[in-house]
């Protein structure tokens, strides 16, 4: 009988494991640091579990940027219509929802879980909790930290899904890192993705407008931009809005030392439209009174006027037309990495096979955030961990098939 290894118990290694443990012959065990699996997993479902996205396909493939080439097989393989039909064989329905996002009917990750992980066990997955990985003994043997001390397990074959180094209190805290890194992997380090970033709001306008949505709006950095709604934070910025464009805006913080993320204020007016409403007579009005009729500029909306225009009571109707239209908001730096969402970076693809094996370390496959890709929110982030674990399973049962 053949043993399989997975290390990591989120999706990508839950995943991994349920299609290993089909096949005859095969003990399939999974490892992972912390007393419970899938932590993260429940972590994202928190506020509503967005399972996938039901843009067509071609699209969908798109939100991959750079890493699209590589992904896009994989989608094919295992993408969001082979993902909703497999939560379905679990008894959990899902829906589309109005922006296109795909969720469970229930809006959490706690029932899928609870029944997928109720469906591995009794198809024979063993899962042994509190095992953190410490990598190999000399004899190539798995070596993992346990409550009643070190343990090593012998495995035919191994798939590693550690996740990224994000929101390390649940599991993904990236000290795989330094152990591929001694085998001479080649690991581009991590970095945050959907994340917020930090600005230097003055005193004023963060004690009062912390928290505050700013909508609607349009935000552009190096080439892109894109209408949401975003967060002011006490020392800068987050949000739906901010975590799309996030890779853009940290990649020119990177290369630059600086970034500026460009805002339109009011997005459902022309420039030439907002000149001449704002040129109209004022009348008694106050110029925030007069802001408010005029562009539908109050509130928060107003403060960032205030704050990223500091001569605004004296600034001439068309430069203040052009300041709503493109407001510059210099961001600082990214927020940490452990406060992102998923991380950036991670085993390079050209160190894998195409079967996600490792080329320098024949039977070891990985899978999840570990590898060096990144995907906005909205369901393409878990699509992508659950079609790699499943590739993997099927690298590592090839691999198994030609080594008997």
């Amino acid at each position: 009988m053949s043993c399989i290894a997975i290390v990591g118990a989120g999706p990508a290694g839950l995943m991994a494991a349920e299609q290993l443990v089909a096949v005859d012959g095969q003990k399939v065990l999974i490892f992972d640091a912390m007393p419970s699996p899938g932590r993260k997993f429940l972590m994202a479902g928190k506020g509503g579990m967005n399972i996938t996205h039901a843009e067509p396909l071609a699209d969908f493939v798109g939100r991959y940027g750079s890493r699209q080439a590589v992904i896009a097989p994989l989608l094919k393989r295992f993408g969001p219509q082979q993902l909703r039909e497999w939560i379905h064989g679990l008894g959990i329905e899902t829906f589309v929802g109005t922006s296109g996002r795909v969720f469970p009917t229930e809006m959490k990750a706690a029932p899928l879980l609870r029944a997928w992980l109720h469906r591995l066990r009794q198809q024979g997955v063993q899962l042994h909790v509190r095992h953190r990985w410490l990598g190999w003994a000399d004899d190539g043997a798995l070596r993992f930290a346990t409550p009643e001390g070190e343990k090593l397990v012998a495995a035919d074959a191994t798939i590693l899904a550690l996740g990224g180094g994000s929101w390390a209190k649940l599991g993904s805290d990236g000290a795989w890192v330094p152990l591929l890194a001694a085998r001479g992997i080649p690991v581009a380090p991590l970095k945050p993705a959907n994340c917020g970033f930090d600005v230097a709001w003055s005193a004023h306008f963060s004690e009062r407008y912390a928290g505050q949505p700013v909508k609607p709006v349009v935000a552009s950095v190096a080439g892109r931009r894109q209408q949401g709604e975003f967060n002011i934070t006490a020392g800068g910025i987050e949000g739906g809005l901010i975590y799309a464009l996030s890779a853009p805006l940290r990649d020119v913080l990177e290369t630059a030392g600086h970034a500026t993320l460009h805002l339109d204020l009011a997005p459902g007016k022309t420039l030439e439209r907002l000149t001449a409403d704002l040129a109209r007579p004022r009348g008694r009005d106050s110029l925030a009174n007069h802001l408010r009729r005029r562009a539908g500029i109050e509130g928060v909306k107003a403060g960032l006027l205030r704050e990223l225009l500091p001569f605004l009571a004296s600034t001439a109707t068309d430069q203040l037309a052009a300041a709503i239209k493109h407001l510059p908001l210099p961001v600082t730096a990214t927020r940490p990495l452990d406060e992102a969402i998923s991380t950036a970076g991670g085993v390079a693809f050209e160190a894998l096979d195409e079967n996600l094996m490792l080329r320098d370390l024949p039977g070891i496959f990985v899978a999840g955030e570990m590898l060096d890709w990144e995907a906005p929110t909205g369901g393409y982030l878990l699509t992508a961990c659950f079609a790699t674990g499943v590739a993997a399973s099927e690298g590592a049962q090839a691999w198994l098939t030609r080594a008997d």
